[in-house]
């Protein structure tokens, strides 16, 4: 099964959309943010792997496609290729680096690795500014290279439309077919105008309307969830953060008291988080709310275990097994929601693409025991973290919630590395709380950060404390920015809450006496340490 296959047998986009534009993966580390760059323009994008069945990807009704980046070379052996219906569909496509090398190879002309590879930033001069891909930009652009080879020919009917230092053809186009390519990445911050380059290409080439918002997705959803679900009921597990918040109040929307939110209590949350969910979603939204407090039966199946792999399987499963439990009590339910957003799809489907490696096992679509009794509900699995937050300010749901800062469904236990006991998950909670309190002080925790949390090694330091030697664990504390959680940069928040920080913690944290800061971007690391 190639990536995707299951995740798109139901398309989120209706003809409201006009089938939007799908985007062949060809493997590329950036190929997520073209989605991402085409919707912020209102144009639904949806992502498949290159080799996906053809039927499959037209049952989308593109109105254009396009080709993402890719390691490989055109001329490998075992290089991917590009499907015949992209071609025979006869709308506009638009190649990027890669897949302009693969337009150019399926048409005649002629790829070659190039003496000088281009890494980095660029500069490109565009030659054919009357072109509908570059309209109303200026004539010199700044871009982002990531290429080894080169187009040495273009096929018949294409023109050169732009040029670097290292590529004359950095952009070339057969405006008659509506076809493009671009040596450059356009998806990526590094070039500035990228994301005007995307939209000429789906609003003007294609003519996609750009209706795409918080209030159709909205609207969709809705009619899809109502599709599914029919008069049956619904439980979901509330973990209080933003995707199941979001989920909650938009299958509340949908099919109102056939929902039952369910709130596990497997005591790996944030210090205090449990009577803040309770609180919150029963008392004050009145949500029909059901909190099972398992704290122990989680804790006792994780003893001993050091795996971040074993840790998600057993939480996901044990999750799985009280939801069972306690909708049993319900009577007849037959539907399981989740807060499942795009990311984790992605992320977690790449174990189904040949040579790929998995990022991660999400619990939400990874851990799951193969013969759960519930049939899944995942109104959010087609949306990007920011869509997911205009959906819940669009579905009425307070800023506290909605800028909540995300939180891995296996909670703490992917954060307290190694064994997990009460006592170091209290040292992590104390910790973790400590570092959000300073950044809330310096107005840090929603506009400085994008995520930001404490982390509790599984190693032990010498220390000094008085005039006592000490060895005692260690905390790391990880702080990143990022718009999309597919790539993040770490946040470079200032020495003096660092240093606050790390005091605190070191003399209010008993057993902790040394703290580290994470400078790791993502890639190569990633957000979460397992």
């Amino acid at each position: 099964m190639t990536q995707h296959s299951a995740l798109n047998t139901q398309h989120l986009a209706t003809s409201t959309h006009g089938g939007g534009i799908v985007i062949l993966d060809y493997g590329s580390q950036y190929t997520q943010l073209i989605a991402r760059r085409v919707r912020e323009s209102g144009v639904y994008a949806e992502l498949f792997h290159w080799d996906t069945d053809a039927d499959q990807v037209l049952a989308l009704e593109p109105r254009g496609i396009i080709l993402s980046g890719g390691p490989n070379s055109v001329y490998d052996e075992s290089a991917p290729t590009l499907p015949a219906y992209v071609l025979k569909s006869g709308v506009p496509v638009l190649g990027i680096c890669y897949g302009m090398q693969l337009l150019t190879q399926a048409l005649g002309g002629k790829v070659v690795g190039a003496q000088e590879r281009e890494y980095g930033p660029a500069g490109v001069e565009v030659a054919a500014t009357d072109s509908p891909l570059f309209k109303e930009l200026p004539t010199h652009l700044d871009v982002w290279m990531s290429h080894g080879d080169r187009i040495e020919s273009l096929p018949q009917g294409w023109q050169s439309l732009a040029q670097s230092g290292n590529s004359p053809f950095a952009a070339m186009g057969d405006t008659t077919k509506q076809r493009y390519g671009v040596q450059f990445h356009p998806e990526v911050s590094h070039t500035p105008l990228g994301t005007a380059i995307l939209r000429n290409f789906v609003i003007d080439i294609c003519g996609c309307a750009a209706n795409w918002n918080a209030a159709s997705i909205i609207e969709e959803s809705v009619a899809r969830v109502r599709d599914q679900v029919g008069s049956g009921r619904v439980v979901l597990g509330l973990s209080g953060g933003v995707d199941s918040a979001v989920a909650a109040a938009l299958l509340n929307r949908a099919i109102g008291d056939q929902l039952t939110c369910i709130f596990v209590n497997h005591g790996l949350m944030r210090k205090d988080e449990p009577e803040q969910i309770i609180n919150t979603f029963g008392a004050q939204f009145g949500i029909n709310l059901v909190a099972v407090d398992a704290t122990e039966t989680f804790l006792g199946a994780l003893e001993g275990v050091t795996d971040p792999e074993r840790k998600r399987k057993i939480i996901g499963e044990l999750f799985v097994r009280t939801f069972e439990a306690e909708a049993n009590k319900l009577g007849d339910v037959e539907f399981l929601a989740q807060g499942t957003i795009y990311p984790d799809v992605i992320e977690s489907a790449a174990k189904d693409r040949p040579g790929a490696h998995r990022i991660k096992t999400h619990h939400n679509v990874g851990g799951l025991p193969e013969d759960m009794k519930f049939k899944l509900v995942e109104p959010l699995r087609y949306l990007f973290k920011d869509e997911v937050r205009k959906v819940g300010t669009e579905l009425g749901l307070p800023d506290e919630i909605v800028w909540r800062q995300p939180f891995p469904g296996p909670g703490l236990a992917v954060r307290c590395l190694g064994d997990i006991t009460w006592e170091r998950l209290e040292t992590l909670r104390a910790a973790d709380a400590i570092f959000r309190e300073e950044l809330e002080n310096a107005g840090m925790l929603r506009t400085g950060t994008s995520q930001a949390f404490a982390v509790l090694l599984p190693v032990k330091s010498v220390g000094v404390m008085g005039d006592n030697r000490t060895y005692e664990e260690v905390i790391a504390l990880r702080a990143v920015t990022t718009d999309d959680f597919m790539t993040a940069d770490w946040a470079r928040l200032p020495y003096d809450l660092l240093a606050r920080a790390s005091s605190r913690i070191v003399n209010e944290v008993r057993g902790v006496n040394r703290v580290t800061y994470d400078i790791t971007s993502k890639p190569p690391g990633t957000i979460e340490w397992e």
